[in-house]
Parts: C-alpha cells; sequence; structure tokens
C-alpha cells in the first residue's frame, strides 16, 4: 500500500516547520543510485531559490545526506550556507556547515563486522570512511569513486585495524536480491545496515546511528519542537529521518517502501518536487 494522497496528508494551514532536513542525491539533485560518490551535480534554480527562501526565514536548512563530508561541501558552497549544521555519512559525522569542520563523529570497531560478511559474501569490496582524508578500500573499481578525497588500497587486516564512521560493502556482478537473500538472517554485530536500491551495495553504520538520531541530537540542541520538523529524502537511508520528522516527505520517483513510510509523497526530483513543497511554506 503506498503513502497517502497528498490532499490527506497536508498539515493544517497555520503549520510551518522551524528545521528543514533535505537530503542531497535523489532530493536536491538527480541522484546516483548507487552508494555515495564525490561528482557534485549542481541543483536547479528553482531547488537553490526555495531554499534560499528557507534560509531567509527564522528556519533551520540541515542538509542530511549520506556523502562524505568531502562530498558534501560543494552543496553547502552552493548554497550559501554560512551557519548552522551538516550530517553526513547517514548521521555519524555532524559538520559546521560554514567551514566544514567536524562538530561530532561516531565511530565502530570494523573486525566482527567484515569478519562475518566476508564469510557470506565472498568476493565482497569493503571500504571505510576516513573522514575529511578519503577512504581505504580493498579493491579500487576505476570509475566508481566513494567517499572522495584520498583513495588507499589495503589488506583486510589493515582496513579493520582503525574504527571507522561507516562501511561501505560492494558485491559485484551481483544484485540488491542476491545480497539481501545471502544477509537473510545474518547478524552484523554492532552495525546499522542500510541496502542501496540500486545494485549489490549496503552502507554500515555504528549500530543506533541514523540520520534520525542525529537530527534528533541537532534538533534538542537547537530548541526546535520537535513538531515543527520536516524533513524530505528518497532513499532508505531516509527512512528514520521520515519517521523522526512531524513531516516527513518522500520524492516521488522514491522506492515503495520509501513512499509508504512518509507522510506525503512530493513530485519526484526531475520536476523539481522539493522547490514547490517548501513554496508552501516559504
Amino acid at each position: 500500500m503506498g503513502a497517502p494522497a497528498l490532499s490527506d496528508v497536508v498539515p493544517a494551514p497555520q503549520w510551518r516547520p522551524h528545521l528543514v532536513a533535505l537530503d542531497i542525491d535523489g532530493t536536491l539533485c538527480p541522484g546516483h543510485g548507487v552508494s555515495p560518490m564525490l561528482a557534485h551535480t549542481t541543483m536547479s534554480p528553482a531547488v537553490r531559490e526555495a531554499i534560499g527562501a528557507v534560509l531567509r526565514s527564522d528556519a533551520h536548512v540541515v542538509l542530511s545526506t549520506g556523502r562524505s563530508t568531502i562530498a558534501t561541501l560543494p552543496f553547502l558552497a552552493e548554497l550559501g550556507l554560512s551557519a548552522g549544521t551538516a550530517i553526513c555519512s547517514n548521521g555519524a559525522v555532524s559538520i559546521d556547515a560554514a567551514t566544514g569542520a567536524v562538530l561530532d563523529q561516531a565511530v565502530f570497531d570494523l573486525v566482527e563486522p567484515v569478519t562475518v560478511l566476508r564469510e557470506v559474501l565472498p568476493g565482497a569490496v569493503f571500504t571505510v570512511e576516513e573522514v575529511g582524508v578519503g577512504e581505504r578500500t580493498t579493491l579500487h573499481i576505476p570509475g566508481r569513486p566513494y567517499f572522495g578525497g584520498a583513495l588507499r588500497v589495503v589488506d583486510i587486516d589493515e582496513l579493520v585495524a582503525t574504527p571507522s564512521t561507516r562501511l561501505t560493502v560492494h558485491w559485484p556482478e551481483r544484485t540488491r536480491v542476491d545480497l539481501a537473500a545471502a544477509l537473510a538472517g545474518v547478524q552484523v554485530p554492532g552495525a546499522h545496515c542500510v541496502y542501496e536500491v540500486d545494485g549489490a551495495w549496503m552502507d554500515i553504520s555504528p549500530i543506533g546511528v541514523t540520520k534520525g538520531s542525529a537530527l534528533e541530537a541537532l534538533r534538542v540542541r537547537l530548541g526546535v519542537s520537535a513538531d515543527s520538523t520536516l524533513a524530505v529524502g528518497d532513499g532508505t537511508n531516509d527512512l528514520e529521518m521520515l519517521a523522526w520528522a512531524a513531516h516527513g516527505v518522500a520524492m516521488g520517483q522514491a522506492p515503495e517502501v520509501v513512499r509508504a513510510a512518509a507522510d506525503e509523497v512530493c513530485l519526484p526530483v526531475t520536476e523539481d518536487g522539493v522547490a514547490m513543497l517548501l513554496a508552501r511554506w516559504f
């Protein structure tokens, strides 16, 4: 069953969000369909103007993305965000939107998750984030950058030697269905797992860490009421964020599971859905 019809879920006329959390890929600009990439895709003029209107109000704009800090910075610059916080790496890293400085990060030990996953996913490629620096990976696949910055190809022992904010798993020449079947009933210790929509990709974060958990901590810190929060996204890594918001909106092209979890479905990213949505209040 899909999300409710737009006319059934629009908040009361007097409602207006004071914290606006926005995914990037597939929400502000077309996404890449795989794990977050370095490439910066320019937003449409309509989307930039809509976010500018929010910035000129008394509301907080928070980019909340699976991208690394390095890959998020161009979007902050494009929007001219000179204050506030951005949430990166699916909630594991928070940065100062003006300077890019890391404000907070959550890391987890990689030994047990990688040990389990190597056994059930033979031939899988493992990549871990080095915040603000780049990545270390067991195999570089040309044309498929992961987090941006410096790339180091390492053996499995070096990969797991240092805790990280995120582990990405790619099972080459397999599908998402193959990945889900191989992991059915498998417990990945100490980790929160998100399957990607396209291909056999999986992002793994510290247990309990999501975009939603990071946004809740930020909401409390800012003193924003829980009932005046808006979140917009299109991916499975946005599910917790949409559930966290007082009003969670899925993009029109989002998978069924995301649209079904949202309070509202707006037009797709190719039709500037987020711009039309924000214009309702700003």
